[in-house]
């Protein structure tokens, strides 16, 4: 699993739009909130991503952008997108790599098949990169708030950290 202080992994993904998604592309700029979803569509994954969605604005007045990421394929992620009105970024992690290097994916064994098993997770990322806060078995209900206050207060350290002494 991925451990706080470590350099969160590169990636490129396609988004509900089919656009490439480059992660690289915000180092430097803004934080990222990257949350891991079993499915589109399911209960909990629904109540996370409107959650997030619905404190999307707060997130980019504090400089951070909030990610989904799930197996699901792009015209899955737009179906379930407009239909829940979810207007954060959702990609499509379709083989798993990501996942994979996020370490959120697991396979257990199920009555005599090895299933892969998603493990919902959250990973708060500086603008540097570096990994800062890593949830893992994440519970939907209030978690974007819990993530919002945390990045506020990352954004409050690095002011900190800058200041004079």
């Amino acid at each position: 699993m991925l451990q706080v202080g470590h350099a969160a992994p590169d990636f490129s993904l396609p988004d509900a739009d089919m656009e490439l998604f480059d992660f690289a592309s915000l180092r430097g700029k803004q934080h990222a909130v990257l949350f891991f979803y079993p499915k589109d569509g399911t209960p909990y994954c629904t109540q996370e991503a409107i959650e997030f969605s619905d404190h999307e604005e707060e997130f980019q007045r504090i400089g951070a952008v909030i990610i989904g990421i799930s197996r699901d394929d792009c015209l899955s992620h737009a179906d379930f997108a407009d239909k829940h009105g979810i207007s954060v970024r959702l990609l499509s992690d379709i083989d798993g790599k990501v996942g994979h290097l996020y370490g959120v994916y697991h396979y257990r064994e199920h009555e005599g098949h090895k299933r892969l098993h998603v493990v919902r997770s959250t990973f708060v990322i500086d603008k540097q990169g570096i990994v800062r806060h890593a949830f893992y078995d994440v519970t939907p209900k209030g978690h974007a708030a819990e993530i919002f206050q945390i990045v506020k207060g990352l954004n409050h350290s690095c002011k900190s950290a800058k200041t004079p002494s």
